[in-house]
């Protein structure tokens, strides 16, 4: 048996029927040439099924004492598992558009895990145009994390679209192979271990506490109006029409965009990656609000979840803290609003900087604790923590293939929580960045939206960093007639196709 850490169960006690606490998403897969859909996908359930002994978390479930929840709670082997219940075959109504994809993910993601069962579902999804299908899994998050889920993704596929693999992906074997690929990787060595090990000892014993003081003294400091640019939870966090009561049902959409493309924003501005995919989300919701009249005179705040695992580490459930990005919602110049964005971000890595991961855990837990007391309350809506969450998971940088099919893309299906009604999770996958949104369906019917709002986000910010020229403009073109009011046609829905320039 195996025990779970204070942050796993967590993820347990927090969850209600508004607020299902797994996360997952969608595989989607480019069917081999020459082979027959229902035979290929069967034949892969089958597969699946077949597995003896099974890698972490696929043949645990839960068990707890007397207190249930609130005592020890371990990890135990589920001597009656059945696979069957597990491992789904599914097929999508006619015409079995992407739309209709979407919305069985939602329905789906919408659903509590059985308790009394390992915390997992896989669905096989056939159905899908262009030979395409889909496989949506869900696991909880006490059981693994953003990350994790990553790692379990590339234990199943290969790198060799001709190779055929005969272990179940679920199977123990399959996750040892996998970790065997990481140890050539990061190779361990003893006389390394031995002098790391005696330096964690050294700094946990000596230096700790100085660090975490250090730390708490600077989040006090913020507190005070001391801090610059550093953004803290809860500090001058606005309520809006996202930071709501949450109900069960979701709704769920994605996109993909190229990789090299959003990297490029960073790079003109001289930031990272992050501050691009953050400029991105802030341009889209400043664009929401603005259509809806409710834009807040003070800037929107994201969590940000931060990985602590270190190079190799399969096995944690869950390795991650937190940061606070100021979005700067309330700048109109897209370049202005980038600088803010990367300057809340470098603040919160400095606030960070000489703390250990346990540290950087505990960091957060301490600075998390007056959620403990208003969600109880039902009070965290009047004083919300942070707007919405933005996660950025890095993935496989090379394509993946199962058993013959291509991975076409990994769209990420995250938590939506008691009063952040919103979740913007995107995963790096080969060249290209996937985005999976995951919203309340009553507060955000029409979440797909974003997706035109994210595109028009990193347009504005390539045009005004001169990668992109900007558009004509329709009175300069024409003069002859009359100024008229524009009607916008109704756009065609794009695709998440096997050449993904556009998803829905």
């Amino acid at each position: 048996m195996k025990k779970l850490s204070f942050l796993d169960s967590v993820f347990l006690l927090a969850e209600q029927r508004e607020t299902p606490m797994h996360v997952g998403g969608i595989n989607l897969f480019t069917l081999p040439d020459g082979v027959n859909e229902q035979k290929f996908l069967h034949q892969l359930a089958d597969n699946m099924r077949s597995a003896k002994e099974l890698q972490p978390p696929f043949g645990d479930r839960l068990k707890t004492g007397r207190l249930g929840l609130l005592g020890p709670t371990y990890w135990e082997p589920d001597t009656s598992l059945d696979l069957e219940y597990h491992i789904r075959h599914s097929a999508l109504p006619r015409p079995g558009r992407y739309r209709e994809l979407f919305a069985l993910v939602s329905r789906l993601h919408g659903t509590l895990l059985d308790r009394n069962r390992p915390l997992w579902e896989m669905h096989l999804i056939e159905g899908l145009p262009d030979r395409q299908f889909a496989v949506y899994s869900k696991y909880h998050h006490a059981a693994i994390d953003g990350v994790r889920s990553i790692h379990l993704t590339q234990s199943m596929y290969s790198t060799n679209p001709r190779e055929r693999i005969h272990d179940s992906p679920l199977s123990l074997a399959a996750g040892e192979r996998y970790r065997a690929t990481l140890e050539a990787q990061y190779p361990p060595g003893p006389s390394d271990t031995e002098l790391r090990n005696i330096a964690d000892a050294l700094k946990a014993r000596f230096d700790s506490g100085q660090n975490i003081f250090s730390a708490l003294k600077r989040f006090t400091g913020a507190w005070m109006g001391r801090g610059g640019s550093l953004a803290l939870p809860w500090l001058d966090v606005p309520q809006s029409s996202i930071n709501t009561p949450v109900d069960g049902a979701r709704r769920f959409v994605a996109q993909s965009w190229p990789f090299a493309r959003v990297r490029a924003v960073g790079k003109a501005l001289d930031g990272t990656f992050n501050d691009a995919v953050l400029a991105m989300c802030a341009g889209a919701l400043r664009t929401h609000f603005l259509n809806q009249n409710e834009l807040p005179d003070k800037s929107l705040k994201a969590m940000v979840p931060v990985s602590l695992r270190k190079a190799g580490d399969v096995d944690s459930a869950n390795a991650v803290s937190a940061m606070t990005a100021d979005l700067a919602t309330h700048i109109k110049d897209p370049i202005k609003r980038f600088m803010a964005i990367k300057a809340s971000m470098q603040a919160s890595k400095e606030l960070y900087q000489d703390m250990s991961a346990n540290e950087a855990l505990l960091f957060a837990q301490l600075t998390q604790l007056p959620g403990m007391v208003l969600i109880p309350l039902g009070l965290i809506t009047r004083f919300p923590p942070y707007s919405t969450t933005i996660s950025n998971v890095p993935g496989p940088r090379q394509p993946m293939y199962w058993n013959g099919a291509r991975l076409e893309g990994i769209y990420p299906a995250s938590i939506v929580a008691e009063g952040m009604a919103l979740n913007i999770t995107l995963v790096t996958y080969d060249k290209n960045v996937d985005f999976g949104i995951v919203a309340c369906r009553r507060t955000l019917p029409q979440v797909q939206r974003f997706i035109d709002y994210l595109e028009e986000a990193l347009v504005e910010l390539e045009e005004a960093t001169g990668l992109r020229k900007p558009a004509a403009r329709r009175a300069n073109r024409k003069k002859k007639a009359p100024a008229r009011k524009k009607v916008t046609p109704a756009r065609k829905k794009a695709t998440p196709t096997k050449a993904r320039r556009k998803a829905v």
